[in-house]
């Protein structure tokens, strides 16, 4: 039966949404539900996201216990950060290899909101703000457009899961219903909210990365924007995060209709701002 892959930043919901999910089901059906991820294993989380080798271990462990779990009887969950899209479709292909539908719940928070729930957990079980920061840097939002990302449901932290649309993807094989509208507000759009974290994080790896081979003076090209950040200085991942917050609270006020300039209005708030 379906595997349903939660994805998301570190504190951002998932494991709150899959025993939602598992609870539904349960009640719903007669269907067993199996919750796969992190904390069956005994994740030491901030000791393996450090190593790339130990989390390579610790996905394959997970991909491993899915393909065990998966079967004509049961509902599989994996509850993990699910924050590389090739292991996605790594994912996708042993779906596909079993002949088993699945989908994609996308718990959207913006790095600040995940920051404040780390912070609020007891300190045992917290991300070191080093590893969140990297987590948070490396991760690759899903996109509906790539098959192994769909059916996608991008769900925001006061959004009530959308049960039968769900389970429609998963046990009629129809297509959910569109989860974003360019006829809504684009505060009350997923599609927008999700566009102006995912750009805004692509700009900030464009500037990081660039800084390891620019100097000040360079022009640098990031994606999507035709305008250029104007590196004057050497700036910290700690000044872009925190300009990028302001950016985003400012442009949640002064929303656009048209996503495809939020990269150059970025670059030009950046570019105003670092100098």
């Amino acid at each position: 039966m379906p595997l349903i892959v939660m994805c998301g930043f570190p504190c951002s919901g998932k494991t709150r949404r899959a025993e939602e999910l598992k609870v539904h089901f349960e009640h719903s059906s007669k269907l067993k539900v199996h919750i796969v991820g992190d904390e069956a294993l005994g994740v030491d989380k901030n000791c393996v996201y450090a190593d790339s080798q130990k989390e390579k271990n610790v996905r394959a462990s997970l991909k491993a216990e899915v393909e065990r779990k998966v079967n004509k009887d049961d509902v599989v969950i994996l509850d993990s950060l699910n924050y590389i899209k090739g292991y996605r479709y790594e994912l996708f292909c042993l779906i596909k290899h079993t002949q088993t539908p699945q989908c994609l719940v996308y718990c959207l928070t913006s790095d600040e909101q995940s920051s404040s729930w780390n912070n609020s957990r007891d300190a045992a079980e917290q991300y070191t703000q080093d590893i969140f920061d990297a987590l948070v840097l490396r991760f690759e939002a899903p996109d509906s457009r790539n098959r192994w990302d769909s059916p996608l449901f991008s769900i925001l932290k006061d959004d009530t899961l959308p049960f039968e649309a769900i389970s429609d993807a998963l046990f009629k094989r129809k297509a959910p219903p569109p989860n974003q509208s360019t006829q809504s507000q684009p505060l009350s759009s997923a599609n927008f909210l999700y566009e102006l974290d995912k750009t805004t994080q692509d700009v900030l790896m464009a500037i990081f990365n660039a800084q390891k081979t620019s100097v000040p003076g360079d022009l640098i090209s990031v994606p999507g924007a035709t305008e250029k950040i104007e590196l004057t200085r050497g700036i910290n991942m700690a000044e872009l995060r925190k300009l990028r917050r302001q950016f985003i609270s400012y442009t949640k006020m002064h929303p656009t209709e048209n996503t495809g300039q939020i990269s150059n209005m970025f670059v030009q708030y950046l570019n105003k701002s670092i100098h």
